[in-house]
């Protein structure tokens, strides 16, 4: 029997991290990554398996040291401390096998630390290296040739995970998507073809969330409805499962823009209780959009993207949305123009991010042959590794964090969230839905909670928050919204944690700005490990 250890590394404070206001919530990170429970559920019984996620405890390496192997996994992001950990685990002896996103597009940054690497897709080379090891013939590489079955796929060991230390839990029902766009790594490993779980696999995950304490769960598929046709019957079993239970989860998703091309779909989602969606919508700029192949969000007949995004809205669903600054067709113009679409969109919350060419993608093979990467000084002074057209560095840098800035003011902020919230009034699909009608005692006690919870958020934010001025403009928002819709309790409750997440993206446009004003290097998603990797070199040749 072996002693397997897990280890996800810690995340650098991120948008959608939501770090700063999780002590608000009384949870210390927003969602386990959804490979530790799998990767605990492909190891073979006889085996000890411990998992240890760095977001929500420190790692205790006296005790990692004993274990007879540890495995990491993580993302280009979390690089800078994977490699950290390494380094320690190295000096203690102990096997290290590294697997995950980074491994897979930055596989020559792990070579000469970790003892095994698996690029891409592991669920089937995972057990095979384990059998191997078993056997004292493992290798140094694993590399799965065909693409994972997941309708074979176990569930996931989610008893191993502490529950209580997350706000959601992560569910994942299929993989792959069928569009190109350039800048983008899910078809890299996952590939065009869309690959869903069966509905009872995906049932019976929802169940366990719902055993473990979960109340929300984010479906971290890249593309939901990358293959409409088959996700509409596993949606439909979704309903049934949430309305036998009187709606025990609330869920969020992400998903492309042309869901607001099919109705039934979005009418599906709304009845399953999908209340949040994030869509990809990268830039107003459509040139931009045909640059980076994002042709499913230039289809004129479909209308344009602020109706695409308003039809979805309608249904019922609320549009998070990704932006990016930095494409060959964009200008300084840019920067005006992307607040001012948020605004129009209702959008409040939006990821905005500086364009990234992450290595395997087609944009990153296009710009090494056009010699517009920069190189890893460059990325760390500016953010990023691409040299754009129509701006310097230096001025694409400084609009990202104009921009930034300027959508999270508090001002321009609470605008777009009360044009959505207060001014068109904005309901959820699953709270106005005739099922209620015949189950009115869990209607009347989910309205309870809600108020509760609304009641327990807002006084915890009045009480976190020491910015007077802040704290001062959350009282007003909250009062107003509690003026408008003090009959729709779950509109309070969302609203209140809409309140508590401004305080941390707030928190991240100004720790942007003081880095820029200090001459610090900003955050880079994805930038390169070579400088960790050859001082890590130094010490292992040392």
């Amino acid at each position: 029997m072996a002693d397997i250890v897990i280890i996800n590394p810690r995340f650098d404070i991120s948008f959608w991290g939501l770090e700063h206001c999780m002590p608000l919530f009384g949870k210390r990170a927003n969602l386990p990554v959804a490979n530790l429970a799998l990767l605990a559920a492909l190891v073979p019984q006889h085996h000890n398996v411990m998992l240890i996620d760095e977001n929500v405890e420190d790692i205790d390496f006296e005790r990692v040291g004993r274990a007879d192997m540890v495995c990491l996994t993580g993302m280009s992001i979390q690089g800078r401390r994977l490699i950290e950990i390494i380094e320690e685990l190295k000096s203690r002896r102990v096997m290290v096998v590294v697997g995950g996103p980074m491994a897979t597009v930055e596989p020559k940054s792990l070579e000469g630390f970790a003892d095994v690497i698996f690029v891409g897709e592991a669920d089937e080379t995972w057990p095979q290296f384990l059998s191997d090891w078993e056997r004292g013939c493992h290798k140094r590489r694993y590399e799965q040739n065909d693409k994972t079955d997941v309708t074979k796929l176990p569930l996931p060991r989610i008893d191993l995970l502490k529950v209580d230390r997350y706000m959601f839990g992560s569910l994942q029902i299929s993989r792959g998507c069928p569009f190109t766009c350039e800048f983008c790594d899910i078809i890299v490993t996952f590939g065009r073809r869309p690959r869903l779980k069966t509905s009872d696999q995906v049932l019976a995950e929802l169940e366990a969330f719902r055993s473990a304490g979960f109340r929300i769960v984010f479906v971290v598929d890249d593309n939901l409805i990358g293959n409409k046709k088959a996700i509409k019957p596993i949606l439909r079993d979704i309903v049934s499962w949430q309305q036998e239970r009187a709606y025990p989860l609330t869920l969020f998703t992400e998903a492309s823009l042309d869901l607001a091309e099919d109705d039934e779909l979005m009418e599906l989602m709304g009845l399953a209780n999908f209340q949040n969606v994030f869509i990809g919508i990268e830039t107003p700029n459509e040139d931009s959009l045909r640059e980076t192949k994002k042709h499913q969000n230039v289809r004129p007949k479909a209308g344009t993207l602020l109706e695409r995004v308003h039809r979805v809205q309608q249904h019922g669903l609320d549009v998070w949305c990704g932006m990016i600054v930095g494409f060959d067709h964009d200008d300084h113009s840019i920067f005006d123009v992307m607040p001012k679409f948020l605004a129009e969109a209702h959008i409040a919350a939006a990821l905005i991010s500086m364009l990234h060419a992450i290595p395997t993608t087609p944009l990153y093979d296009r710009l090494k042959q056009e010699r517009r990467l920069n190189d890893d000084d460059a990325s760390d002074e500016f953010g990023t590794n691409v040299i754009p057209l129509g701006m310097s560095p230096k001025e694409l840098r400084d609009g990202f964090v104009q921009v930034t800035q300027h959508c999270y003011s508090a001002d321009a902020y609470f605008e777009r969230l009360d044009a959505q919230f207060i001014d068109k009034n904005f309901k959820f699909a699953v709270h106005h839905l005739p099922y209620w009608t015949n189950h009115r005692w869990a209607w009347a006690k989910r309205c309870f909670l809600n108020y509760c919870r609304f009641l327990v958020v807002t006084s915890r934010l009045l009480r976190f928050v020491s910015d007077k001025g802040l704290r001062s403009r959350y009282r007003r928002q909250l009062l107003r919204v509690l003026g408008a819709r003090w009959r729709e309790p779950h509109i309070l409750f969302t609203y209140a944690l809409k309140v508590a997440t401004h305080y941390h993206y707030a928190a991240i446009a100004q720790a942007l700005g003081e880095s820029q004003g200090n001459g610090d290097v900003l955050p880079n998603a994805g930038r390169s490990f070579s400088r960790v990797k050859r001082r890590v070199e130094a010490r292992v040749a040392a």
